[in-house]
């Protein structure tokens, strides 16, 4: 069975902020390989993202944060950015934030 994928608006923003367009053109590649057995890729998080995924891109310093919702048979992925542990600007920090104000959609 494959997937539908979606980007959320805040994704969609996030990937197009990443100036240099082979790593763009990678996380991209690896978003559309979500398609097939979404659950099997990434790795679950755990506290206010528990319901989400998080997928290595682009030299394992980009991930792709993403929700699979199996009754609708799609992916949404929801933030991509750099992995910077400690930093408010990490992919983790910020998705962390869209969460807690609601940002998450497809509006």
């Amino acid at each position: 069975m494959s997937y539908e994928i979606l980007l959320a608006p805040t994704a969609q923003k996030m990937l197009a902020g990443i100036t240099d367009r082979r790593i763009r053109q990678t996380i991209q590649d690896r978003i559309e390989d979500l398609g097939n057995e979404p659950d099997k890729q990434g790795k679950p998080l755990g506290g206010e993202l528990q319901s989400y995924r998080s997928l290595r891109a682009a030299g394992q310093r980009y991930r792709n944060i993403y929700r699979v919702e199996r009754e609708r048979i799609l992916v949404l992925v929801v933030a991509v950015g750099l992995r910077r542990a400690g930093s408010r600007s990490d992919i983790y920090t910020l998705a962390r934030k869209l969460l807690r104000l609601r940002l998450v959609g497809l509006t």
